[in-house]
C-alpha cells in the first residue's frame, strides 16, 4: 500500500493535537499491517486483534514521542512486538505460579437466545436490522457498543467495567463502529 508521506506527516501532526479524524485515518491506514504482523506471531485472531488494539492505544497515548525521521509503520510494529513479548512473559509467569487445573478455570456460559428488553425496544423502533448487524460483530465489539450506546456509559465507566485502559476502550469503539459501518454498507 503506497502512502503519501506528506499526508501521513500531516495526519500525525493533527493526531498529536488531538484530532479524532487523524486518529481514524492512522487507524485505518495501519490496522492491517499491525494486525497481520500479530496474526503471524500469535496464530490467533482474537489475540492478534487484542494486541493490535493495545498497540494503537499505546501509540496514540505516546504519539508525541514519535520521531518523524523514521517510518510510522515500523514504529507501530516495534510497539506491537514489545507488547507481544510482554504478554508472553506475563503468560509464562502466570503458568509457573498457577497450579489450578485448566478444567476448573473454565467457565461455561450458556447463550441466552431469548430477546432482551433492549432487543424488543429496538425491534419496535424499526432498528431490528441494526441489532442484527451488531450481532455479526465479535462479542467484545458487541459488548463495547452495548455499554456505550445502549447503556449510555461514559468511556471511564466502560473502562472500569471492562478492566481495560480508557485508550483501549476508545480504540475498540472506533474499530467496532468502523466494522459495523462496513457491514451496513455491504448490506446496501
Amino acid at each position: 500500500m503506497e502512502i503519501n508521506q506528506e499526508l501521513l506527516l500531516q495526519k500525525i501532526q493533527e493526531a498529536k493535537k488531538g484530532s479524532q479524524s487523524a486518529f481514524n485515518y492512522l487507524l485505518d491506514k495501519f490496522w492491517n499491517d499491525v494486525y497481520g504482523f500479530q496474526l503471524k506471531k500469535t496464530q490467533n485472531e482474537y489475540e492478534a486483534e487484542d494486541i493490535t488494539i493495545q498497540t494503537f492505544s499505546k501509540a496514540f497515548k505516546r504519539l508525541d514521542t514519535f520521531d518523524e525521521n523514521y517510518s510510522f509503520s515500523t514504529w507501530l510494529i516495534a510497539i506491537s512486538k514489545n507488547l507481544h513479548v510482554d504478554i508472553l512473559r506475563k503468560k509464562n509467569s502466570q503458568l509457573r505460579m498457577n497450579t489450578i487445573s485448566e478444567a476448573t478455570e473454565k467457565v461455561n456460559t450458556i447463550v441466552d437466545e431469548t430477546p432482551s428488553i433492549e432487543d424488543k425496544l429496538i425491534t419496535e423502533q424499526n432498528l431490528a436490522q441494526l441489532l442484527q448487524d451488531i450481532k455479526k460483530l465479535k462479542p467484545h465489539y458487541q459488548e463495547v457498543l452495548n455499554l456505550r450506546f445502549f447503556q449510555e456509559k461514559s468511556y471511564k465507566e466502560i473502562s472500569e467495567s471492562l478492566g481495560e485502559p480508557m485508550n483501549n476502550v476508545k480504540v475498540k469503539l472506533l474499530r467496532a463502529k468502523k466494522l459495523l459501518s462496513e457491514i451496513i454498507e455491504d448490506r446496501k
